[in-house]
Formats: structure tokens, sequence, C-alpha cells
């Protein structure tokens, strides 16, 4: 759990994104039917859409703890910030 009050990725939240990637529950494998059927594009997809959620998480809890007491962020934590949502653009 992160310091600064940002929950983190629980199983509703990954289920949620494997979906939004078009992974599909096919009907039973053994009789299973508690996991996701992906092609590799959906996989690509599913990956980066977890790591943006990360670095975003990392990014809130630079800015959440890199506040003074009157709640202004301190450069350097925002910074630190910019640079984690920055590595999604490369």
């Amino acid at each position: 759990m992160y310091e600064y009050g940002e929950k983190t990725m629980n199983r509703d939240d990954i289920i949620r994104m494997a979906r939004e990637v078009g992974a599909g529950e096919p009907e039973s494998l053994y009789g299973r039917t508690d996991y996701f059927a992906m092609t590799e594009y959906e996989l690509e997809r599913f990956a980066a859409l977890v790591a943006a959620a990360e670095r975003e998480a990392c990014a809130q809890v630079c800015e959440e703890g890199g506040r003074d007491e009157s709640g202004r962020i301190h450069v350097q934590a925002w910074g630190a910030a910019k640079d984690i949502r920055a590595r999604g653009e490369k």
C-alpha cells in the first residue's frame, strides 16, 4: 500500500483493464472459467494500461509526499512526478 493514501491496483481494476483491451472469457477450459484469453496485441495493450496506471500512481505519490505544510509542492517532487509521467510518452 502506498504511504500517501493512493490505493494499489486491485483485482477489479485488473479485470476492468483486461476487458478494456478486448480480452475474452472463454466458455471453459478443463472445467475452469477463471481466466481470460488474449491475443498478443491485446496483451501488449493490457501491459501498457497497467504500466500507465502504475506510473500515474507513482507520480501522485511524489506530488502528495512532496508538499509542505501550506500545501505547495516542492519543485523536486513536481519534477519527479513530471519525469515519471513522461516515461509513458516514449
